[in-house]
């Protein structure tokens, strides 16, 4: 005991005044000292194993099985999932659908026994303001934490939650909509989270408020255990994807980095600690889907899009040495070979070779040194997931059905088995962990091995080791935290400085000097916001010699709120709302039009505040001009539902747009004109039936009705969610005005 107390001593004097945000958490810190459990190298605690390179060391796993019961230990009808499971702790973690085909549907996280396949825990959530359909439910995967216990998951609407491994229970969570602006759209791509020492690491194309507002594939970094963001930093702006790339650490030159895809088409590698870029590779035109796989420094990666320096070719596999600085040019790569669509799967290595999926199930066998072809081996039509290396052999999924297992040869590619899931989609990836392998498709979740087997492992070879921190304790980049807050007026938020050598590595605490640009005042390491201060945004910068780094917060206060524009700008803390709504004079007033001459941003929704709100009244004044005939939609948002005036003369209430049939939904002939003033009012009631949404429109100038226009009541509610704005501005604009939000009386 006395040496966990001294543990705990030296690990509140690393982590300062506040111990949520310090370079390094009470667990790791016991982890270091071997008072905590250290991973299971059987474990596979990511989707791409503990390598995150779908490299499994397991020996002695069965190469043959059949959906009829040969090597099938057992079959889970009821977890079907496109998701690729995690195991960790001896239990399996994965995102599928809840009550599919229900009103009640939604998303939920679920945890069986690795072994048995019984359920231990889920954790169900809604899914709402998202054009996702309910197919894509699971395009990410839980990620493990094996330092805590803890998983991470990204849910299809932008719900990011940190949920205690053997509960369930949420520990903390953000939605990452209404506070960062993150885009869940049609395609439903949201990526993986990553852990790294005390972070855990997100991304998605963002269009969020201020400096940030412009959308753009953004990566946030939260302190793993409290979900206070500490870096948060952007690729190039207007990418034409959303993405899912996951990023792998590595070391390259001593130097920890993070490699990953982005959306805006480039290849990067960060700092994970810090989030500094240290080199950029520009592949192509669109976004990178792909996960990069990483082996002796070299840098493998595919894309089914333009490339960058020739855009009437699609495709490419590369390589390149990671072992760089800046911008690397085509003349670096070691080696690329056009024309090849791989898009979605990542590459494995094993041996001296390569190995990619093309989208059309095409494997591509190349040797990795040199970039020459060596052979091709058709596996199916449609390929969704990645291959996996286990034991000497090569499991490969394939979309319409299909599970090779496949042994390399001096030529090429030999079969060893084949199982064919008759009217089965398999979209995720297999997987292995201790002596079982795991595999989800859209019928169901099945593990196979032998009964009774004594799972076997080679090692897992070490991390290319950093650089000791002692031969560099000069201080060359600073690091406020929280980088991201919102507070209310009078609140405080109490920030730390980390100083970090130029490769990233912490080095200490730093005394810093603090200023503010915004109403309040900073005293002994802490802002306080003014007590008058409402909807500001305020930067606090800390300064340590010729070093600054630069923390914002948003001012909100409580409700109720009104926005009348007579500022002539948008109000700068709502959400996603500046770069599709500009101030503008009309009729002699001052208010908001959204605007039509955007790319990608016509059709969007915006948020005002605080995503714990509910019991709330929003209402707006909006108008549409004549121009023949040609209308927008025009809406409200409130606690996770969205009053919509159609253009198609309908007023409707929904949550989750593709399951309007099914899920939730009201819609009611409602004629309207352009060249009209209206004004739009959405209140939400929680009860204990649901959440009532009631609606009403009607021309302003006239005394308001007092029957709502529209009413319906959702009986697996949203019980909370910030206000804001929806709005279609694709054929034509439309002028907002007189913003309110009050609290229900």
């Amino acid at each position: 005991m006395t040496r966990l107390v001294t543990l705990w001593r030296q690990a509140a004097c690393v982590a300062g005044r506040n111990l949520e945000y310090g370079c390094r958490s009470l667990v790791v810190v016991l982890a270091m000292a071997g008072l905590v459990q250290a991973a299971d190298p059987l474990d596979w605690p990511t989707w791409r194993g503990p390598e995150m390179n779908g490299i499994s060391r397991e020996k002695g796993l069965v190469d043959t099985w059949s959906p009829k019961g040969e090597n099938l230990l057992w079959k889970k009808p009821e977890y079907a999932t496109r998701s690729t499971p995690i195991v960790m702790n001896g239990k399996l973690y994965f995102v599928c659908r809840h009550e599919e085909e229900t009103t009640k549907e939604g998303e939920k996280t679920v945890c069986l026994d690795a072994k048995t396949g019984e359920m231990i825990w889920e954790s169900v959530h809604n899914l709402f303001l998202s054009d996702a359909p309910a197919e894509r439910v699971g395009w990410s995967s839980v990620i493990g934490d094996p330092t805590t216990g803890n998983v991470f998951v990204l849910g299809l609407g932008c719900q990011f939650q940190c949920l205690a491994g053997d509960t369930g229970k949420v520990i903390w969570e953000h939605s990452m909509s209404e506070e960062y602006g993150m885009l869940s759209t049609y395609g439903g791509r949201t990526n993986f989270p990553v852990v790294y020492e005390d972070l855990v690491i997100i991304s998605g194309v963002m269009t969020q408020y201020g400096d940030n507002a412009i959308p753009a594939h953004r990566f946030v970094a939260f302190d793993k255990r409290t979900g206070a963001a500490v870096w948060f930093m952007s690729t190039r702006l207007r990418p034409e994807d959303t993405t899912y790339s996951t990023p792998v650490f590595t070391t390259f030159n001593g130097q920890a980095a993070m490699v990953v895809g982005a959306g805006d088409g480039a290849v990067y590698a960060f700092q994970p600690r810090t989030g500094k870029t240290i080199w950029k590779y520009e592949a192509s035109t669109r976004g990178l889907n792909a996960p990069p796989v990483i082996h002796d420094n070299v840098v493998y990666l595919g894309h089914g899009e333009r490339n960058k320096t020739d855009t009437n070719v699609l495709g490419a596999v590369f390589a390149f040495d990671g072992r760089a600085e800046g911008d690397i040019g085509e003349d670096k790569l070691l080696w690329k070979i056009p024309k090849k669509t791989v898009s979605r799967s990542g590459a494995v290595v094993l041996n001296d070779r390569v190995y990619f999926l093309e989208d059309g199930g095409q494997m591509l066998i190349i040797d990795r040194s040199s970039g020459k072809l060596i052979g091709e081996k058709k596996l199916g039509r449609i390929i969704f997931g990645s291959p996996l290396v286990a034991d000497g052999k090569i499991y490969v999924t394939e979309a319409t059905g299909n599970f090779w297992v496949l042994k390399p040869t001096e030529k090429g590619l030999e079969e060893v088995s084949r199982v064919r899931l008759n009217n089965e989609e398999i979209l995720s990836s297999p997987i292995v962990s201790h002596g079982r392998i795991y595999v989800g498709t859209s019928k169901a979740l099945y593990c196979i091995g032998k009964e009774g087997a004594e799972p076997s492992a080679d090692p897992i070879p070490p991390m290319p080791e950093e650089t000791p921190r002692d031969q560099d304790s000069a201080i060359a980049h600073i690091q406020i935290a929280p980088v991201e807050a919102i507070i209310t007026p009078g609140q405080a938020v109490a920030y730390q400085v980390r100083g970090y050598n130029k490769i990233g590595q912490f080095i200490k605490l730093v005394e810093a000097e603090l200023s503010v640009d915004g109403p309040g005042a900073i005293e002994s390491g802490r802002f306080k916001a003014a007590e008058d201060a409402a909807h500001k945004v305020v930067k606090v910068t800390a300064k340590m010699g010729e070093l600054t780094s630069t923390a914002r917060a948003r001012i909100i206060p409580v409700l109720p709120w009104k926005f009348d524009f007579n500022d002539k700008q948008v109000p700068p803390t709502w959400i996603g709302a500046a770069y599709r709504h500009q101030p503008k004079e009309f009729e002699g007033e001052s208010m908001l039009v959204k605007i039509k001459t955007i790319p990608k941003g016509t059709r969007s929704q915006s948020w005002m505040g605080w995503p714990r709100l509910h019991d709330y009244t929003v209402q707006a004044e909006v108008y549409a001009p004549v121009d023949e005939d040609r209308r927008p939609d025009m809406g409200l948002i409130n606690q996770r539902y969205t009053l919509d005036l159609m253009a198609k003369d309908q007023l409707q209430i929904r949550s989750w747009t593709p399951r309007l049939e099914l899920r939730f939904a009201k819609t009611i002939d409602f004629p309207w004109k352009a060249g009209q003033w209206y004004v739009i009012k959405f209140r939400s009631e929680n009860g204990a039936d649901g959440v009532t949404l009631r609606g009403k429109v009607w021309p302003r100038g006239e005394a308001e009705p007092e029957a709502w226009s529209i009413e319906a009541t959702d009986a697996t509610p949203n019980v909370q969610g910030s206000p804001g704005l929806f709005g279609n501005a694709s054929v034509a604009e439309y002028y907002i005005d007189n913003v309110t939000v009050t609290p229900n009386q």
